[in-house]
């Protein structure tokens, strides 16, 4: 598995908004932490680069993305040097997965409009 070297962050956030939303329990949290912790210590990331960050300031003029989708995005590029066709992307995100696809990534895990 390859992340994006801000996942851990992103998860951790997502964790805090449910909990707080109510969504979520602590332990629930506890739980996911603990699993996203275990996930960490099997995947390679994909580290900060000023190549990354290039790449992915190309990305908003192209696809409607957040930013933190922007660098997902230009992570899954930096692995698959920039030839993601037939390359597997998995999200849950659909809007992230649907740019994926619209570059070429083969999509996993999420529904697009098409689907």
């Amino acid at each position: 598995m390859i992340v994006w070297w801000g996942t851990p962050v992103e998860g951790i956030t997502a964790f805090a908004r449910l909990v707080r939303e109510g969504a979520m329990s602590i332990m629930g949290s506890n739980q996911a932490r603990r699993r996203l912790e275990a996930l960490r210590r099997t995947w390679v990331e994909i580290l900060p680069s000023d190549g990354l960050r290039g790449l992915a300031e190309t990305l908003p003029a192209k696809l409607a993305l957040r930013s933190g989708d922007v660098f997902q995005l230009a992570a899954a590029l930096v692995w698959c040097r920039e030839r993601p066709k037939g390359r597997p992307f998995v999200s849950i995100d659909r809007g992230l997965a649907e740019a994926a696809g619209q570059i070429g990534f083969e999509i996993v895990g999420a529904r697009t409009a098409k689907d």
